[in-house]
């Protein structure tokens, strides 16, 4: 039943009454008014009473808002978040997941933020009391470890007394590297590429020249360098595009089986016919019986193109170059190419197969070096998903390993049945 509401009452009495004198003046008896207003009174009352029942029976009551942080399953959401997430209050970090206690420890929680993230930036925003309007992002760098790189989100949650702040940290180390990465290479290609253009525009000028043309001497000598520093420059391009080829298909493992030790032997053999002396010094020894691994036969010709020409190279002259298959751990191939020279210092090999990295820059270049060879080496192993190894001692030689995975028995019979 719909309830009338006090407005509506007292409009309904006036309307009663002027109802009643209405019908005295025009003439209507005393009993035929009385009644009808008894009646209208009576309904009134009855609805008025419902109307005081109902507020009585339905008091207003104040909503009670729960405190979202208090409830059992925040600890859950936090640790849903690979993230370091942290939540802090009036400058004491209050809860932290399990992300953000390895980052910065174990003990951070109930510690003051400033003692847990000792960067000044952060710490000036994050023990602030003065409300917030919306998130602040601070970059900050060598929180970790020294090369680390994060972006800090800072919002605030909650009510303004409570003064609680979401810290959200996320780790931008790789994306960093990648950029750096990039515009290193860029430098790097623009100077491989600038230093043969110029000598070539320069001895072009030369030779333009009516009276240094004329030395046929020097026209031929002129020209055999121009020759020698394009020459270089189409094999940079050439490593370059191939590099770049061997990286767009880095996640799509080969799937190919490659007789190794066939390959070995052909390209061993190559370098026996190719490069003369020094290359009727390079040795092999192929174990018996070796299994086909899984790979790509053009890019595992050219890993050994690359680790052989090295070798030639960059070895001593008279000494052999040792081309070893054989078994290796974890039920993979082991492929090793050993020189006898003056081999690499310690602070060198790590960086050895970082592109256009090189010992001894005049040295390469000489010999035709693009800096990209053992470059290409690594992106092909982490291809084929094999691990590569450089040992060297000075005085005494270099020798690479690798290390790749055979193809599984089950997986060639399909193969050969397909």
């Amino acid at each position: 039943m719909n309830r009338l509401t006090a407005s509506q009452i007292t409009t309904s009495l006036a309307v009663l009454l002027l109802a009643s004198g209405g019908a005295l003046m025009i003439g209507a008896g005393p009993l035929d008014i009385v009644l009808p207003v008894l009646a209208g009174l009576a309904v009134l009352v009855i609805a008025a009473g419902g109307e005081q029942e109902q507020t009585e029976e339905s008091p207003a009551t104040a909503v009670e808002v729960a405190d979202i942080f208090a409830h059992p399953d925040v600890r859950s959401l936090l640790e849903g978040i690979s993230d370091p997430l942290m939540l802090i209050e009036r400058g004491r970090i209050i809860s932290a997941n399990r992300a953000a206690q390895r980052l910065l420890g174990a003990h951070i929680e109930g510690e003051d933020v400033r003692i847990a993230i000792r960067h000044p930036a952060a710490a000036e925003r994050l023990a602030s009391l003065a409300p917030m309007a919306e998130p602040v992002m601070i970059e900050l760098v060598g929180l970790g470890t020294r090369e680390q790189r994060w972006q800090m989100r800072i919002a605030p949650v909650g009510e303004d007394d409570h003064v609680r702040r979401l810290v959200h940290l996320a780790d931008h180390s790789g994306a960093h590297a990648a950029e750096k990465m990039r515009v290193d290479f860029v430098a790097n290609a623009s100077h491989e590429l600038r230093t043969p253009l110029a000598g070539i525009l320069g001895f072009i000028e030369t030779l333009a020249d009516p009276d240094l043309g004329k030395d046929d001497e020097t026209r031929q000598r002129f020209l055999k360098i121009m020759d020698g520093e394009a020459r270089r420059m189409q094999r940079l391009i050439d490593d370059l595009i191939s590099l770049s080829r061997i990286e767009a298909e880095k996640y799509r493992a080969p799937d190919s089986a490659v007789d190794l030790s066939g390959l070995v032997a052909e390209v061993v053999g190559v370098f026996r016919t190719s490069h003369g002396e020094r290359g009727r010094e390079v040795e092999m020894d192929i174990a018996p019986d070796m299994p086909d691994v899984q790979g790509d036969r053009a890019q595992l010709s050219q890993l050994l193109h690359n680790l052989i020409g090295n070798s030639v190279k960059y070895g001593k002259a008279g000494t052999p170059i040792r081309v070893t298959l054989n078994d290796g751990p974890s039920g993979m191939t082991r492929l090793t190419v050993a020189d006898e020279g003056e081999g690499i210092g310690p602070d060198h090999l790590p960086r050895l197969t970082e592109r256009f990295y090189r010992v001894d820059s005049g040295r390469s270049r000489a010999i035709g070096g693009t800096g990209l060879g053992l470059a290409i080496v690594k992106h092909i192993v982490e291809r084929h998903r094999g691990r590569l190894d450089i040992a060297s001692a000075l005085g005494k030689g270099t020798a690479i390993s690798i290390l790749l995975p055979r193809v599984v028995v089950e997986e060639k019979a399909a193969a050969t049945k397909a």
